[in-house]
């Protein structure tokens, strides 16, 4: 064999080798890529998704970046959290019909528990958090023009002939079935029976000129809209009006309303089918905490820590609240008796 040759056959030879390396090292590479467990490969960006009531869009708004600046601090992890918002019970339906929530943050009870009931939120899910999940409260109060033209100062005054009063359906939304039980209430804590409940009740819906949709919309229609001697809506709500519109509105407080609890709960058939758990609960923990509180308090929500309550005394005024245990044997009785279909709110108000 000649030099050339040689050469020749040597430099394939190596070449073949060469190959059969190199591809026996791909594919080793590329099995040792397969075997790595999903943790090591780069993550999905983690996004949350809260389907809240109409009235906490400002509130949500603060909260979000401060919770993701917080959990990026103790984590490392950058998450996103996106918000939808309605009517409570609006809401509750649209999660339970395949809206992709993580979290929930409702104003009743009763919105949570439609979705035990699809299987999208566990049984217990008031026991996951403290105060039977309800971070913080509310209570029902007045909105009134300017110089309080109409004289209202209590549930009676809704009531009388003359009066135009605006609040959203109870049907779909959560605002307007605890202005219709606080109104119900009130007459029974007065000593009333039920039947003079249901009158009182009948006749402040007879002074109810238009049903909106949620709490956003009752005050939109009362503000801007320019319809109504009254708005009857969330505490909260009513402040942010005030310090939108300044004096062209008063707030005006009832002798007696009830406690208007927001609820919240993770989704748990969500969280577990995208793995977000452990963010989506921290998120709904941050509310309890010191930060979320004084931005709790900051949106006129009544906020649970006691240390938060008390620096924040100033913008709650007191007020004798009932619950809805107290009156109605909570909130299962309540919605079967007079929201279910067929029940007292329907024949009160096609009456």
């Amino acid at each position: 064999m000649t030099h050339s040759n040689a050469v020749s056959t040597a430099a394939a030879t190596f070449t073949r080798r060469s190959r059969r390396w190199f591809l026996a090292s791909a594919l080793a590479a590329s099995a040792a890529a397969m075997s790595l467990p999903m943790s090591v490969s780069a993550a999905e960006p983690v996004v949350l998704l809260n389907a809240s009531y109409d009235v906490m869009r400002e509130l949500f708004k603060d909260v979000n970046p401060a919770f993701i600046a917080d959990w990026k601090a103790k984590t490392g992890e950058t998450i996103t959290i996106k918000q939808s918002h309605g009517g409570s019970s609006k809401q509750a339906r649209s999660v339970a019909d395949g809206l992709e929530a993580s979290v929930v943050t409702m104003n009743q009870a009763n919105d949570i528990d439609i979705l035990v009931d699809r299987g999208l939120v566990v049984a217990d899910w008031a026991k996951k958090f403290p105060n039977n999940a309800a971070p913080f409260y509310s209570t029902m109060v007045y909105l009134v023009r300017k110089g309080n033209p109409k004289h209202i100062k209590d549930w009676d005054d809704l009531a009388k002939p003359g009066i135009k009063v605006i609040v959203p359906n109870p049907k779909t939304s959560g605002n307007g079935r605890y202005t219709y039980l606080a109104a119900w209430g009130y007459a029974v804590k007065k000593g009333g029976s039920e039947a003079q409940a249901r009158e009182l009740v009948t006749k402040l819906f007879k002074n109810v000129p238009v049903l909106d949709g949620g709490g956003r919309g009752a005050t939109t229609t009362f503000t801007q809209r320019e319809i109504g001697d009254v708005l009857v809506t969330f505490e909260n709500e009513v402040q942010l009006v005030r310090a939108e519109f300044g004096d062209n509105f008063e707030v005006v407080y009832p002798s007696i309303s009830i406690l208007a609890e927001s609820p919240v709960a993770v989704v748990d058939k969500v969280v577990d089918r995208r793995g977000v758990r452990k963010e989506a609960t921290a998120y709904l923990q941050y509310l309890y905490s010191e930060a979320g509180q004084e931005l709790v308090a900051k949106h006129y929500l009544r906020p649970r820590s006691a240390a938060v309550a008390k620096k924040y005394a100033a913008s709650f005024k007191p007020i004798s609240l009932f619950t809805i245990d107290d009156v109605f044997g909570g909130w299962k009785q309540a919605q079967k008796k007079h929201f279910d279909d067929g029940g007292e709110f329907d024949k009160i108000y096609q009456k």
